[in-house]
């Protein structure tokens, strides 16, 4: 028999896992399928979360899932790879990858991104310890130190005039950007904030027991850097990120579903939270999408079902 609930919540990271313990507090059965994937794996510890700065990514999912359990949430470690509906206004059928078909009333899709690094030797592997994306995230652990901040579109040079608040000492490798695909702008704010910028592609990083130590150029020139950032390609997570249809906007970094304040989609009883609904979400910002568009549904569907059951007690009474 297929099994019906309340909310299914699709993606269980730090928007996922805040909008079940909403909908477990408000005493909504509720499923959280989790494919075990989060993007800040392969950061250390996760900063700028007031009370949880420092903590390792890792520790805080855990925290989360213990914490939803206590109000009755299921959570089942597999991946959603189908999303359907009965009508306009039926159930979601949600299929799992391992098999199993489970219904729902209402949907949060909070199955986030995935960072696509650039094909330079070297860089996948360092990412979260020397090689960084974020300099929120990252910045103020590896402040003042030798930065390089690698191109991989002219929007990269945002990143680098970003960077350096955090150090003076920063280069910017245009790889496969040419300089005349440049802002003015770009090039009068690059020169103000003390960024070197230079042309030519990167082949490599230079690494010595374990560490950055600096960037090769495909002529061999070296450059002495402590630290590189760079700008991951967003990549949704497989599986049914913005279900049946759902209207998109298109911005620099992909493809996102068109939401309102709560995050709720043009599909009526389907939200996004967190990465699922832009590129840019911190895992604070995630939270609070996930709590905010639990709190919507739970009131939506309150109203929905009292207003149901008056119409039902008017129908009876009528002669």
């Amino acid at each position: 028999m297929t099994e019906t609930y309340e909310v299914i919540v699709i993606g269980g990271g730090a928007a996922g896992l805040s909008a079940a313990l909403v909908l477990g507090r408000a005493r909504r059965r509720t499923l959280v399928v989790d494919a075990g994937e989060p993007r800040n794996a392969p950061a250390a510890h996760m900063q700028g979360y007031l009370t949880r700065d420092g903590m390792p990514p890792a520790e805080f999912l855990d925290k989360g899932r213990e914490e939803i359990a206590r109000y009755g949430v299921e959570l089942v470690r597999d991946r959603a790879v189908d999303v359907s509906r009965d009508g306009d206004a039926g159930d979601f059928t949600v299929e799992l990858a391992g098999g199993r078909s489970v219904l729902a009333r209402r949907l949060i899709v909070a199955t986030g991104l995935k960072d696509e690094m650039p094909s330079v030797p070297g860089v996948a592997e360092r990412f979260g310890t020397d090689v960084l994306h974020c300099p929120y995230c990252h910045g103020w652990e590896v402040r003042d130190r030798a930065f390089g901040v690698l191109a991989t579109t002219p929007l990269s040079a945002h990143q680098a005039i970003m960077v350096s608040q955090w150090s003076k000492d920063v280069t910017f490798f245009l790889h496969e950007v040419a300089e005349s695909d440049l802002t003015d702008d770009d090039v009068r704010r690059l020169a103000a904030a003390g960024v070197t910028v230079v042309p030519g592609r990167v082949a490599g990083l230079m690494v010595e027991d374990d560490r950055l130590t600096g960037v090769r150029l495909a002529d061999g020139t070296p450059h002495a850097r402590e630290v590189l950032f760079v700008a991951p390609r967003a990549v949704p997570q497989t599986g049914p990120r913005v279900p049946l249809g759902a209207a998109l906007h298109e911005t620099p970094f992909g493809s996102y579903p068109v939401v309102d304040a709560t995050g709720l989609t043009s599909v009526p009883g389907v939200w996004a939270a967190g990465n699922a609904m832009g590129f840019s979400e911190q895992v604070i910002n995630a939270a609070s999408a996930g709590y905010r568009a639990a709190a919507t549904l739970n009131g939506e569907l309150l109203f929905t079902d009292l207003d149901a059951g008056s119409q039902e007690r008017r129908e009876q009474k009528r002669p």
